[in-house]
């Protein structure tokens, strides 16, 4: 983040500090922007005879911004130019040079895409974590959450997203993707996901949701059943997902309260969800195909685990100074 400029210090004296300037101050401090932009250097053009690229850490704030407050590309070159602590913490004076337009946002999105970038960061992030004392302990919560997609066929081919699926919840009707995703059950931690079309049944993705070496799954009921695949992905593993009632034999009350009590554990997935969903808006997917929209999961799921540890971060950065 740049310093303070003559014109702020001088034409802004009473200007005091608002919640995005707190988060988007937190969020400079705790990742690692370094470590993240040397997984993309390979892959970023380099300066020859032509117009030098844009600073990759630019870009990289800018992309992250994207996520943080669901910005279109059009609408974060515009926001930069329209808020302070935007352009504070990407770190463009506009008085020396302008803002990135969205030509330019786009083929970077473009460039992570290509790549496979997204998964990347997202391993990278997980590993910065573990460094910094934020361990995967031997109990994993697996859930999915739908992402719904525009079921309009108002557009040029007249069709529906080929790869998005239709699929029936309760007695509603959802159209998107899904988003698996698997959680440590003590740091709440995503330590794996999967994104497939809205119609693909949670148990089918359970094996890839797993990393080997769990004690104790849980899950709601769409995993019940299970055991054998749970045995080859994790052969230490107890089976704690939901027990589920069917027809003619409704569960007992002792059922009904060992449910209750798995649900305690299982509940802290939500939280993972809650901030994708609720304090980033990734309600709704942006862009037309699972891979794209996988990509920027990957990135979502990153900027939420170090959202959800910030302030174990902020408190080993200080324990280092």
């Amino acid at each position: 983040m740049s310093q303070m400029t003559f014109a702020e210090g001088t034409f802004e004296p009473h200007r005091r500090p608002t919640r995005r300037d707190h988060f988007l101050a937190q969020m400079n401090e705790v990742i690692p922007w370094s470590v993240l932009a040397a997984v993309i250097e390979p892959h970023y053009p380099k300066a020859g005879n032509g117009r030098p690229p844009v600073r990759l850490e630019l870009m990289l704030r800018i992309y992250f911004l994207q996520h943080w407050f669901n910005l279109s590309d059009p609408a974060a070159e515009e926001a930069l130019y329209d808020s302070h602590s935007m352009k504070k913490f990407v770190g463009v004076d506009l008085g020396q040079e302008t803002v990135p337009d969205e030509t330019t946002i786009c083929r970077f999105r473009h460039l992570l895409e290509r790549n496979n970038l997204g998964q990347k960061l997202f391993e990278e992030v997980a590993s910065y974590l573990q460094a910094k004392g934020i361990k995967i302990a031997n109990g994993t919560i697996v859930d999915a959450t739908i992402i719904s997609a525009p079921s309009s066929t108002k557009n040029k081919k007249k069709e529906r997203d080929p790869e998005m699926h239709q699929t029936r919840k309760g007695k509603q009707y959802y159209f998107g993707l899904k988003a698996h995703i698997g959680v440590d059950s003590k740091s709440q931690v995503i330590h794996s996901m999967v994104v497939t079309a809205a119609n693909t049944h949670d148990s089918q993705v359970l094996p890839d949701l797993l990393h080997g070496d769990e004690t104790r799954v849980w899950g709601d009921s769409a995993y019940t059943g299970q055991k054998e695949a749970l045995s080859r992905a994790a052969p230490n593993a107890k089976d704690f997902t939901h027990q589920r009632a069917v027809r003619g034999r409704p569960l007992t009350e002792i059922e009904k309260a060992k449910n209750t009590t798995k649900s305690r554990v299982r509940a802290k997935v939500e939280h993972a969800f809650g901030i994708m969903k609720c304090v980033f808006g990734f309600r709704k997917v942006r862009y037309r195909g699972i891979d794209k929209n996988a990509n920027s999961l990957f990135v979502l799921g990153a900027l939420t685990n170090i959202f959800l540890k910030r302030e174990h971060l902020l408190r080993a950065q200080s324990a280092q100074l």
